[in-house]
C-alpha cells in the first residue's frame, strides 16, 4: 500500500523544517498530510480556514505553527511541558506542535462548537495522545481552579490587540511560565500600549522575535510575556467586557 507522502511534493516542507532544525518521523509527517487532507475537505462544510492550497497552508499554518521554536525551547530540561492554545480555531498553532514534539501535554480551546468537533476527530484519527479539546470561552474556563495558572506555556494565534490576548491568556499561566502571542506584522506600538494590562495581570514583557518564514516575505513576531506573579482574580473579566474596554 502506497504511502499518503507519496501523494505530494514534500520538497520544501523538509527544506523548511530544516531550516528550524526540526526533524520529523515518516509517521509525523504522514499525520500532516492526514490533517491537512482532513482540514481542505472539513472546510467545505464549515469555516475553518481561508487557506487551501497544499503549499500555502504547509507554510502558512504548519510552518507558521512550529516557528515558536524560535522564541522557545520545546525541547528542553521540562519533558512533560504542558501547553494551552487559546482560540485555536483549526487547531493552529496546537496540533502541528503536537505532531512535531509529540512530549508536549497540549490543551486546545475554542468557542465554536463544530470547530471543537473537527478537533476532536482530528486528534482521534491522528491518534494525538494528552490532548485535551475544550468547547468554551477563555474568560469561562480561566474561572476553573483545574486550569487557571496550571501552564507551562500559553500560546494564541487569535487575531486580537496584546493587551485583549494578555487578559484572556495570562490567567492560564503559572508563575514562572510564559504567553507568547503570534503576531504577523512588527508590534512596537501594540506592545508598548500593551504594558500596563500585562503588568496589571502579572506579566512582564520580554523579547519580541521577529523573522521572516523561511524562503518567503512573510514577517512573523513572536511576543514573549513571563509570568512573575498570580494573576488578580477578577481577571479576565466577563464575556465581552475584554474587548469592549481593553485595560
Amino acid at each position: 500500500m502506497n504511502s499518503i507522502c507519496d501523494k505530494y511534493d514534500l520538497d520544501k516542507f523538509y527544506i523548511d523544517l530544516e531550516k528550524f532544525s526540526i526533524s520529523l518521523s515518516d509517521l509525523q509527517v504522514e499525520q500532516f498530510l492526514l490533517y491537512y487532507e482532513m482540514l481542505v475537505e472539513r472546510n467545505k462544510v464549515i469555516n475553518l480556514t481561508a487557506i487551501t492550497e497544499f503549499d500555502e497552508v504547509l507554510k502558512k499554518h504548519f510552518i507558521d505553527s512550529l516557528s515558536l521554536v524560535k522564541a522557545y525551547d520545546l525541547c528542553g530540561e521540562k519533558s512533560e511541558l504542558t501547553l494551552i492554545d487559546i482560540g485555536t480555531g483549526a487547531g493552529f498553532p496546537g496540533i502541528p506542535l503536537k505532531i512535531a514534539f509529540p512530549h508536549l501535554k497540549i490543551t486546545l480551546l475554542d468557542s465554536l462548537n463544530k470547530r471543537v468537533d473537527f478537533l476532536k476527530e482530528v486528534v482521534f484519527t491522528l491518534g494525538l495522545s494528552d490532548m485535551e479539546v475544550l468547547h468554551g470561552r477563555a474568560e469561562d474556563y480561566a474561572k476553573s481552579n483545574q486550569l487557571r495558572e496550571h501552564f507551562d506555556l500559553c500560546v494564541s494565534r487569535a487575531v486580537a490587540n496584546l493587551s485583549v490576548l494578555s487578559e484572556y491568556c495570562l490567567p492560564y499561566v503559572k508563575v514562572g511560565g510564559s504567553f507568547i502571542s503570534y503576531k504577523s506584522e512588527k508590534v512596537l506600538e501594540e506592545k508598548k500600549s500593551a504594558e500596563s494590562a500585562i503588568q496589571i495581570l502579572g506579566g512582564k514583557a520580554e523579547e519580541q522575535v521577529g523573522f521572516y518564514l523561511p524562503d518567503s516575505d512573510l514577517y512573523r513576531n513572536l511576543i514573549i510575556i513571563k509570568k512573575i506573579k498570580k494573576t488578580p482574580e477578577k481577571y479576565p473579566r466577563k464575556a465581552g467586557t475584554v474587548t469592549k474596554r481593553p485595560l
